[in-house]
């Protein structure tokens, strides 16, 4: 670990209204992954102490100068926070290399630099406000009088923030950032894999001089989560993770009828079509499912191939596999690093030896890896499997995914929404028919050919049970956002016609 980092995550604990915390008596280990060794203990925070962080997130909305800032104030503020990512780039790059296993290529991209390009959309956004600004008349309304009306657009309040281990600086920018632009105050839970990252965060915070209580950050797992969750002066939840415990958030928020934000994950298809380029979209095509060692939500990892083309794949695919080096972060070679634990290794293994036990074969790739240390584990594609199968349905957030083949588009499509979840897609083919396929599946992102970039204008958002609402773009910005109507009439104030006597157009 540099300097750079060791100063970063210096004396880790949560952050609460702008004082660093002692914690509890227990302690969360961060770990690297590729060396199993402990990279720092991290205090948990008690639970009286997540009381105290969303008292004092909620001090700040409510009496604090957060939410009343003009909005280029507001938009400086978290340009200042921007400037201290920017000096600390090469620092949040290494520490997702420790503590996530991102090989450096996709650290700098995943942990430094597409949170730095959100951030900065959201700091744009703090001043223009969200889809059709901070208020916004909507004409006239002629019965039973003439009144005209005004949207107001305010902050929806106190937010806590809860995080997954796979992109955690990327997952901040989301939910903190799109909060922060509105006008909300926070408390930020990571997943208690990736606790440094939480706390290097809060360091920036701090650099930034943000005003006290508007971020404040916890430390911990289910009963630290589950005390954020319950709180009443919580206004929202937003949540990125699995189904089982996006399941106990959105109940846990039930009571005290929280809004809630969740992005569950998927089963996400990836499909050639009649006339794709077989051997281009073969790299590109397992890399979708790879990368990050496959801990990533939005991974394609049913590959759909028109039965005449099948062989022709598996052996592309196969060919490509055997070039991925999987390894030490910070070897330049390496493409694919650890998994973040050994029970995920343990978890992923026991989907593909299942599936193996019912008749599943590895097409491509699978090859042991020869590590003494680490948690390692070779990417793979299953074949003779069928679109119902575990291994099919289940998200196994690891290098594995399933290739199978099909006789019609109509039975593509018709697969490709064969599940309980609805995040992501992607089809190769010519343009117009790969058009018409995306239009067709039920899911809330859908690229063609391989798409582009990761946009901070776009929403982030599924169906079924990848979830509720939206991160990032202006329908992830609006849901920190509540909507006041106003209206009244243009041609005098009076009882409306036909309504009794002390009765308005509204009660």
């Amino acid at each position: 670990m540099s300097e750079g980092v060791r100063d970063l995550v210096a004396a880790p604990a949560g952050y609460v209204n702008g004082c660093w915390l002692s914690g509890g008596d227990s302690q969360i280990d961060a770990i690297d992954p590729t060396t199993e060794q402990v990279l720092a203990g991290v205090p948990t925070t008690t639970v009286s102490q997540v009381d105290e962080a969303v008292m004092a997130a909620r001090k700040a909305f409510d009496e604090g100068p957060w939410p009343r800032m003009r909005p280029r104030d507001r938009a400086a503020a978290i340009n200042r926070l921007i400037d201290r990512l920017r000096a600390h780039r090469d620092d949040l790059v290494e520490l997702g290399m420790l503590e996530v296993g991102s090989p450096r290529m996709l650290s700098e991209a995943m942990h430094a630099d597409l949170p730095i390009n959100f951030w900065e959309w959201f700091a744009d956004a703090a001043i223009r406000g969200p889809r059709g600004g901070w208020e916004n008349g909507i004409g006239l309304h002629h019965s039973p009088v003439l009144s005209t009306s005004i949207l107001f657009h305010d902050p929806i309040g106190v937010v806590a923030a809860i995080t997954a281990y796979n992109t955690p600086q990327l997952i901040t920018a989301f939910k903190v950032g799109g909060a922060l632009a509105a006008g909300c105050t926070t408390v930020l839970m990571p997943s208690p894999r990736t606790p440094l990252a939480a706390v290097a965060f809060a360091r920036i915070v701090e650099e930034a001089e943000l005003p006290a209580g508007v971020v404040n950050v916890v430390i911990g797992e289910a009963e630290v989560g589950r005390a954020l969750t319950e709180n009443p002066a919580v206004d929202l939840v937003t949540f990125t993770g699995s189904v089982a415990v996006g399941r106990q958030v959105m109940r846990q928020a039930a009571d005290g009828l929280k809004k809630v934000v969740l992005e569950l994950g998927g089963k996400s298809p990836n499909i050639l079509l009649p006339g794709a380029d077989v051997e281009a979209a073969a790299a590109p095509s397992i890399l979708r499912f790879t990368r990050n060692s496959g801990q990533a939500c939005g991974a394609t990892t049913r590959t759909l191939v028109p039965r005449a083309d099948y062989e022709r794949f598996v052996g592309a695919a196969a060919a490509f596999m055997d070039t991925v080096v999987v390894g030490d972060p910070f070897e330049p070679s390496t493409v694919l690093g650890p998994l973040i634990r050994r029970s995920q290794v343990d978890s992923v293994q026991g989907y593909v030896n299942r599936a193996l036990d019912r008749g599943a074969e590895i097409v491509a790739g699978g090859k042991p890896i020869d590590a003494e240390t680490g948690f390692f584990m070779a990417p793979a594609l299953v074949g003779n499997v069928g679109n119902d199968d575990e291994i099919c349905q289940e998200e196994l957030f690891g290098p594995v995914g399933a290739v199978m083949p099909y006789d019609t588009v109509d039975e593509a499509v018709a697969m490709a929404n064969g599940t309980r979840y609805g995040l992501n897609a992607n089809i190769w083919g010519p343009a117009d028919d790969a058009m018409g396929v995306a239009r067709r599946l039920r899911t809330g992102t859908a690229t063609l050919n391989g798409g582009g970039g990761d946009r901070p204008d776009a929403p982030w958002g599924g169906v079924g049970e990848s979830g509720i609402g939206f991160d990032r773009g202006e329908a992830g910005f609006a849901e920190f956002f509540t909507v006041q109507h106003v209206q009244w009439p243009l041609a005098g104030v009076g009882r409306a016609s036909g309504l009794p006597p002390g009765r308005g157009p509204e009660k």
